[in-house]
């Protein structure tokens, strides 16, 4: 085919794309000669992208904070969008679930391994005097972290280990996430109740959260996978995507917080409390916690070991390898 008869066969699915919207393709084209060429700037909306950091205080790692915050928010949605997609496939076709699973793990390795931004990229004394304004935010509060583990599992997965044994899928929807662990995280150290953080995320976002666990009902990627017959679901590939998953968001991840949180809110007299008053020793260690969101792809003693890898890090940090949990 020659230039022009390509031109040619373009113009006909053109015309073909466009004979229902009321408008003629010549209308169209009209628009494409006065539409003005595309930057890079603009397409990104980088003007806008540069302006979204505002600092509370005047300390200059306050920014750094901010930034890597936005980073990281940006990475949770494309996790989301590869699980989004994870639960709507129907063909069961292993390559696909492995490419997906592919993907969500080089996002969590990307944050993972970028983590030591937190970590020491800041001052300590710059970060315990501006997080007192930014008091009671709190990373707790990111929905799409939320999101991630209702995509991942079942809510009887993400029950609170002590309360685990008491619920099973069969339970409804709310009273699965009434119990769900991170809320215990957000009780106030002294008294018990709800901190502040925890009522505005709850206010905010309850609603949306069980609205998406009734949406994914049995089509978690969890589900996905048990729905395999029994040929696929041995497929070594998928199962080490899969663990690697696991292990990315329920171990890795918290063990880096976990050093972050000692780095800049432990101290010999005692600890500093996080902002919003969130419990984060009990809350952060993947062994207290034991989330999995795949549980029956691992041996008894796989699930009797899990996140045992904190206790190397909380007495030597250097010794924790990015990836190999």
């Amino acid at each position: 085919m020659d230039n022009k008869e390509k031109i040619e066969s373009q113009i006909l699915k053109l015309e073909e794309k466009y004979k229902d919207s009321g408008q003629d393709l010549s209308s169209y084209l009209d628009g494409l000669l006065y539409q003005r060429y595309l930057t890079y700037w603009d397409y990104i909306h980088l003007d806008t992208l540069l302006s979204l950091q505002v600092p509370r205080t005047y300390f200059p790692d306050e920014e750094i904070f901010i930034m890597y915050h936005q980073i990281t928010e940006l990475y949770f949605k494309l996790i989301l969008h590869e699980q989004k997609q994870f639960v709507d496939h129907k063909a069961q076709d292993i390559d696909f679930y492995i490419e997906k699973a592919r993907r969500i793990n080089s996002y969590f390795e990307a944050l993972i391994s970028s983590f030591s931004i937190m970590i020491k990229g800041m001052e300590r004394e710059q970060f315990l005097q501006y997080r007192m304004a930014l008091l009671p935010a709190s990373g707790f509060q990111s929905a799409q972290y939320r999101m991630i583990e209702v995509y991942a599992t079942g809510l009887e997965n993400l029950v609170h280990r002590d309360e685990r044994d008491r619920f099973s899928s069969s339970n409804p929807i709310e009273e699965l996430f009434e119990n769900i662990y991170w809320k215990k995280g957000a009780t106030d150290i002294k008294t018990g109740e709800k901190t502040l953080t925890l009522k505005q995320f709850e206010y905010r976002y309850t609603p949306r959260l069980i609205r998406i666990a009734k949406q994914v009902k049995n089509s978690t990627i969890y589900d996905k996978y048990l729905e395999l017959p029994e040929e696929k679901k041995n497929n070594t590939k998928l199962i080490q995507a899969l663990k690697t998953l696991d292990i990315n968001a329920n171990i890795n991840w918290p063990l880096m917080h976990l050093g972050s949180a000692h780095r800049y809110l432990g101290k010999e007299s005692g600890e500093v409390a996080a902002t919003g008053g969130t419990n984060w020793k009990k809350y952060l260690p993947p062994s207290f916690q034991k989330v999995i969101f795949f549980p029956e792809i691992y041996s008894k003693e796989e699930l009797n070991e899990w996140g045992k890898q904190w206790v190397d890090h909380m007495f030597n940090p250097e010794k924790l390898k990015m990836g190999n949990a």
